[in-house]
């Protein structure tokens, strides 16, 4: 036995060989694998979420229309009966699945950045809220992780409160993809939507509207500190109509996620992007991150930056029906100072200068 344990140990003095040094040197090499494995899952949870919510969805149209054409052709058609049936389900509260906003995946994408959200004022569940996301980023990956998944900790810091992120409504209308993200909370970013969960669907409710849209994503770089809001007032109306609370938060890092390639304003290029966006409700942004086996090469996965969600103080917003140009005007008014308040109290906590500005556009 001594002489196995010293050929393993390359001791070939045998009776000489000390067991500890041995389990201490096993001890240590065993800890590799479990570094490189929650590294993998991190990757992983990143790559299936870029899958999910960019190929998904296209996937499995193209998947469901090439069955038609087979003898599978009754799948196809039971699942066009099912969305005929529960067409309207997005617009009317979706189909959250706790199980699914827990997943343990979730915790490693998370932890890849990583992301964190910190309260700094109590909302409380017996108002409903309209709580505006900036900045948008390339793929909005603070919000998502922190209003449609439980990994950092929402629903303990906000107890009784449900988020919706509210999304692009052309997500709804793809296979497969539109039950996944009403699972986790999602719902389309249209009137009809926001006014149901704010009016009809009891006290409690968070709508989350990432204000700056597709828009604001065709300027976001590392550092830049940029918002679209000054002609957004579409989000105010809807909390005055409804008696919503307006909430500002701001995601520190979000913009330092990818490299984009800018095109400057006026030229043929950017013209090009705009009128996508206002055709299809997103810009096609060209933009690039890290490989998936090397950070200095370049690819499609997110740099591993962190970022910072910073829930602020709520605007309190009175119920009116019909409210004119002015009071929308003067709760906007009041938003963007509350806004801007947060930023500059939290910016030096998360990276920034001292001497950064937030430029409203």
């Amino acid at each position: 036995m001594k002489t196995i344990i010293a050929a393993y140990s390359k001791d070939l003095r045998g009776s000489r060989l000390s067991l500890r040094p041995l389990l201490r040197s096993i001890s240590a090499a065993s800890t590799i694998p479990q570094h490189h494995l929650r590294t993998f899952l991190q990757l992983f949870s990143v790559l299936q979420w870029i899958f999910s919510f960019l190929v998904m969805g296209l996937m499995f149209l193209v998947v469901f229309i090439y069955l038609f054409f087979t003898y599978l052709w009754p799948i196809s058609a039971l699942y066009v009966s099912w969305l005929v049936l529960d067409w309207d389900k997005p617009e009317t509260g979706g189909r959250r699945s706790l199980w699914v906003r827990n997943w343990p995946i979730w915790n490693y994408f998370r932890d890849y950045f990583p992301i964190q959200l910190v309260k700094t004022h109590n909302l409380p569940p017996g108002r409903n809220y309209i709580i505006g996301s900036h900045p948008h980023g390339i793929l909005c990956i603070g919000a998502f992780c922190n209003f449609v998944t439980e990994s950092t900790g929402f629903s303990q810091k906000f107890p009784g409160v449900r988020p919706y992120l509210a999304t692009l409504a052309g997500n709804f209308r793809l296979p497969i993809l539109r039950e996944y993200m009403m699972s986790g909370g999602l719902c389309p970013v249209n009137r009809k939507s926001i006014g149901y969960v704010l009016s009809q669907n009891g006290r409690g409710n968070a709508v989350v509207i990432v204000v700056g849209g597709a828009s604001e994503s065709l300027s976001c770089q590392p550092g830049v500190t940029t918002l679209i809001l000054s002609r957004r007032r579409g989000f105010v109306k809807l909390a005055l109509e409804n008696g919503a609370d307006l909430v500002p938060s701001f995601s520190f890092g979000e913009n330092d996620l990818y490299q984009q390639i800018n095109f400057s304003e006026g030229s043929l290029l950017r013209a090009a992007q705009c009128k996508f966006q206002k055709l299809f409700g997103f810009a096609p942004c060209f933009f690039y991150g890290r490989a998936l086996t090397s950070c200095q090469s370049k690819g499609f996965i997110p740099y591993s930056h962190p970022i910072t969600t910073v829930i602020g103080e709520p605007v309190t917003v009175p119920q009116i029906k019909d409210p004119s140009a002015e009071t929308v005007d003067l709760y906007h008014e009041l938003y963007k100072r509350s806004l801007l308040k947060l930023f500059h109290e939290h910016k030096t906590k998360y990276g920034l200068a001292e001497g950064t500005e937030l430029r409203i556009l």
